[in-house]
């Protein structure tokens, strides 16, 4: 590989005991076609199945495997961040542990990333999800594009590579509750795309529920941007002016026409849609105010219960 002397592949583990290996082995048969020098650091995010084994046994059968054990579930982007952190090529792969993201396709991005990108992700032509998984992600998207200056015409996915400035740029970052897409937008936007074919499931359904992604569009909102302080500014400047013109609208009327009874059914309109709107801005400030707290109190970002043995590798 020009420009390369080694390939890091970061793979975050949960529920993926029956996929693992045979991602393993698409990267592994990968790399030797290409002659390749690589390491492939698999992270399990505490998965409930027997994931951990597993890693443990192929990184026993490989030196080029690191397996990393956490010591509860902290999340995709806490783990790709403990598995970055282990990471030591020029290039950094990331993709899922189900199978659906081909490892085959890796070498397509790496060659386009040596067009002179610093990062770039796989598009892939037809997602091979459920509507609900395919809306979050378009959610996704374009809260970031909103908040965290993500370029409109770039497509992002699990499935990327960066070079090694980029990650080591993005482990600055200590705080708790990472969020991989900001990090990445705020070092760079010399980004591009390959199209690639995304595969059906091999095992199992996505771990992704509506509350995981609930707390992954939480921590977008408020991770690299003030900008939803801002909107709830100006929120509350329109709620004040529509509140001050019912006021007077009511005055005047009142004087024009004496006999007209008050609206109570106006008033608890009003009421019920203004304290919600301050229910809603009190729990955003409240989620700024906590995550500054969190900081504080150093939360970490994941907890390593173990490593395997870094052998030494060619």
């Amino acid at each position: 590989m020009n420009l390369l002397e080694k390939i890091s592949y970061v793979i975050p583990c949960y529920g993926s005991e029956k996929t693992i290996e045979v991602v393993v082995d698409e990267i592994t048969t990968t790399m030797k076609s290409n002659n390749s020098t690589y390491e492939i650091i698999l992270v399990n995010d505490n998965s409930p199945d027997r994931v951990w084994d597993v890693i443990q046994k192929l990184a026993e059968n490989d030196e080029h495997i690191i397996g990393i054990d956490l010591a509860k579930n902290f999340g995709q982007h806490a783990a790709l961040m403990a598995g970055y952190q282990q990471a030591s090529g020029d290039v950094v792969v990331s993709l899922d542990d189900d199978g659906q993201t081909p490892a085959i396709e890796s070498m397509r991005l790496i060659e386009r990333l040596l067009e002179g990108y610093d990062v770039v992700f796989a598009e892939y032509e037809t997602i091979r999800q459920n509507s609900f998984r395919v809306w979050g992600s378009h959610i996704n998207e374009k809260m970031a594009e909103a908040l965290v200056n993500k370029p409109k015409d770039i497509k992002a996915t699990s499935f990327y590579v960066a070079r090694k400035f980029v990650i080591d740029e993005i482990l600055k970052y200590s705080h708790c509750y990472p969020y991989i897409g900001g990090l990445i937008y705020r070092t760079t936007l010399n980004i591009g795309n390959v199209k690639v074919q995304h595969r059906e499931r091999m095992y199992g359904k996505s771990g992704y529920n509506l509350r995981k992604l609930l707390k992954l569009w939480i921590n977008g909102f408020t991770a690299f941007s003030v900008k939803p302080l801002r909107v709830a500014t100006v929120l509350g400047i329109i709620c004040a002016i529509l509140g001050g013109g019912f006021a007077v609208y009511g005055i005047i009327r009142k004087l024009m026409v004496p006999t007209v009874p008050m609206g109570y059914t106006s008033i608890i309109t009003i009421l019920l849609v203004v304290g919600g709107i301050i229910m809603m801005l009190l729990g955003m400030i409240g989620e700024y105010v906590g995550r500054i707290y969190l900081c504080i109190n150093t939360s970490p970002q994941y907890v390593i219960r173990q490593v395997t043995k870094r052998e030494n590798q060619s």
